[in-house]
């Protein structure tokens, strides 16, 4: 099973709100997922990204591939940097 990190879209027309979900790859976008870590606002100011990191990384060391914009709202958080930092010091030893 392919599991990816990506958004699902939430709230109103014309008031976008979306949650950072892990969902099975052939899942459509705004169905099932298997677990919601975090979340985005882009109608707040500046725009509101909120992360469980812990869980991210666990979802990223079992494989789990983010999207796009998902990997991008990972970046602005600092999950995306830990992941990185974790990947460099596993290679070193």
């Amino acid at each position: 099973m392919a599991v990816r990190i990506r958004l699902k879209r939430m709230g109103a027309k014309n008031r976008p709100f979306y949650r950072l979900v892990v969902a099975d790859s052939r899942s459509p976008r705004d169905g099932r997922f298997i677990e919601e870590i975090g979340y985005y606002d882009p109608t707040t100011e500046p725009a509101t990204v909120s992360v469980k990191q812990e869980r991210v990384l666990d979802w990223l060391r079992k494989g789990a591939q983010p999207s796009d914009t998902a990997r991008a709202l990972l970046e602005k958080s600092g999950a995306w940097q830990a992941w990185r930092e974790e990947q460099k010091s596993r290679k070193e030893r």
